[in-house]
């Protein structure tokens, strides 16, 4: 069977030879390309792809074993298959030529059907290698999207250990700090618009929110709806999450602010945070989530849902943590569900 057309590299010294190979290779379909030594040959296979080279041994400047040895060396040359065509019929020699990466050695007397014959193999070991390594770079695209939407989704300490192959990851934390923010009636709000307009006012809300996230050195942990929840000291541990945590609520806040004046919404939110210990895990086997359970979970949450619109509402707790640097309104005992009776504060500011 016919091998399909290549583009082919002559190298050697003799002219005749030259002529002669690229002749007898063009009638059979091939595109051509000579160099008469060693160091030409190179400079042609930095200008341009082959498919394959066919390669005298001895020639002036740079032999041919010398040429081997830099595409050897040379991983964007190594792939390119090498027949040598040489009139050394010395074994040491055609040994060498082997070892040192070439496809096939061949003498200058051989039959022009077999010269074909081989170049035809060699060209489709050629293809079969370029289509594997196309297949293999599009896999690593597609293991790097898989990764990075895995990244998007998961905090990265715990996308990593997914991919070192752990199936249940649960972690407990003694002194976290977590956060709820709720738009206060954005259903309301939503009936009025478009789905689209929708989805773009939500999505540049908590665009901002994912910004002040990263600024503050937080970690988001999932939207719900309308809702945002962010924690502080998770997995980079730092003692200061509860004022990172503050400073995310106070810039909140300001965003709200803004996003009313100038985008033309009436737009307000509930804030609460609690600081405590937690458990963490990942649920789910085709979409992971990555959650936060516990009491003090559960009190954050109420902290923003018996909340005032425009506030930040915090427990005792976190008020006894940030009082000397902070700025705090009592709001006294209010009742909340499944805890009684709880003191509360609405942060204001910073001192």
């Amino acid at each position: 069977m016919k091998s399909q057309p290549g583009h082919l590299l002559v190298v050697d010294d003799s002219p005749t030879i030259r002529m002669k190979l690229s002749f007898e290779l063009e009638e059979q379909g091939h595109s051509i390309v000579t160099a008469c030594n060693g160091r030409e040959a190179l400079e042609r296979m930095q200008e341009q792809a082959f498919d394959l080279v066919l390669l005298d041994i001895l020639m002036p400047e740079m032999n041919g074993y010398d040429v081997l040895r830099v595409m050897n060396d040379d991983p964007n040359l190594r792939a390119i298959p090498v027949i040598v065509i040489s009139a050394f019929d010395e074994m040491t020699s055609v040994v060498k030529c082997i070892q040192m990466g070439a496809e096939d050695y061949l003498l200058k007397t051989m039959d022009p059907v077999l010269l074909e014959a081989r170049i035809g193999a060699s060209l489709e070991k050629k293809r079969w290698h370029d289509q594997e390594q196309a297949y293999l770079r599009q896999l690593q695209l597609e293991r790097s999207k898989s990764e990075e939407l895995l990244f998007n989704v998961l905090p990265k300490p715990i996308a990593e250990r997914l991919k070192r192959g752990e199936t249940i990851i649960a972690d407990s934390f003694a002194d976290i700090t977590v956060l709820f923010a709720d738009l206060v009636d954005f259903t309301a709000l939503a009936a009025e618009m478009t789905p689209t307009d929708l989805v773009v006012l939500l999505n540049d809300v908590f665009c901002a929110f994912d910004y002040l996230t990263a600024r503050h050195g937080l970690e988001k942990i999932k939207t719900s709806g309308d809702a945002y929840m962010v924690v502080g000291g998770l997995f980079n541990k730092r003692a200061d999450h509860a004022e990172a945590i503050a400073d995310m609520a106070l810039d909140m806040l300001d965003v709200m602010r803004l996003f009313s004046r100038e985008g033309g919404h009436s737009l307000d939110l509930r804030i609460g945070f609690h600081t405590g210990p937690v458990v963490g895990g990942v649920l789910g086997a085709n979409k992971y989530t990555y959650d936060l359970w516990g009491d003090t979970v559960n009190t954050a949450s109420r902290m923003e849902s018996h909340s005032e619109t425009g506030k930040i509402q915090v427990t005792e707790a976190v008020y006894e943590r940030l009082r000397p640097r902070y700025v705090f309104e009592l709001r006294g005992c209010i009742p909340i569900k499944h805890k009684g009776e709880m003191k509360t504060y609405f942060l204001r500011g910073k001192v």
